[in-house]
Order: C-alpha cells, then sequence, then structure tokens
C-alpha cells in the first residue's frame, strides 16, 4: 500500500520560507518520478514540482520557478520541497505525490499571511 506522508507546513509571513517534506512507504520509492501538488480553497490541483526517480531533473511552473526546490533523499524514502519568498497565492494544501498515477498523502497546509 502506497503511504506518503507530509510535514512542514504552517503559516509565515510573506517573504519568509518554509520546507515541506514527505515520508514514503509501500512501494519502491527510487525508482518514481515525484512531485508536489497543491490545491487552494476553491480551486483545482496545481503541479508545483516534479522531480525525476535519480533527482537529477527538476521541472516547476512559472508561478514557483526560482522559489520553491524540490529534491529527495532516495536513502531514506523522502521528498523534500524548500520554498523560499512565499506570497500570499501560495497558499494552499500541499500533496506529495507520485507522478505516474498521482497517489498522493493527506496533506499539508500553508499559509501565507501578514
Amino acid at each position: 500500500e502506497v503511504q506518503l506522508v507530509e510535514s512542514g507546513g504552517g503559516m509565515v509571513q510573506p517573504g519568509g520560507s518554509l520546507r515541506l517534506s514527505c515520508a514514503a512507504s509501500g512501494f519502491t520509492f527510487s525508482r518514481f518520478p515525484m512531485g508536489w501538488v497543491r490545491q487552494a480553497r476553491g480551486k483545482g490541483l496545481e503541479w508545483v514540482s516534479t522531480i525525476s526517480p535519480g533527482g537529477g531533473s527538476t521541472n516547476y511552473p512559472d508561478s514557483v520557478k526560482g522559489r520553491f526546490t524540490i529534491s529527495r533523499d532516495n536513502a531514506k524514502n523522502t521528498l523534500y520541497l524548500q520554498m523560499n519568498d512565499l506570497k500570499p497565492e501560495d497558499t494552499a494544501r500541499y500533496y506529495c505525490a507520485r507522478v505516474p498515477d498521482g497517489s498522493r498523502g493527506q496533506g499539508t497546509q500553508v499559509t501565507v499571511s501578514s
């Protein structure tokens, strides 16, 4: 059974930083591309980053490029998202997701507000 458990969310002021983590289990983590998706209240899911199985290739939409960095530690079965220069429009629930099938965890809330 695929299990993805996110942590690290919280409330931060604009311009602040947060680091999200995702502990993966129930599958061979190192074989799958992974990513982070987010959903703001009343809106659909938005992919904010993806990373290849070995970590050598990453992708970001323009909305977060240069501010967010995805990484992974395959030895620890853990996915990360470093978020810098956070903006109010980044407020959403963030989910760790397995790219091929979209399996995701329960999410962690990020709120950016002054």
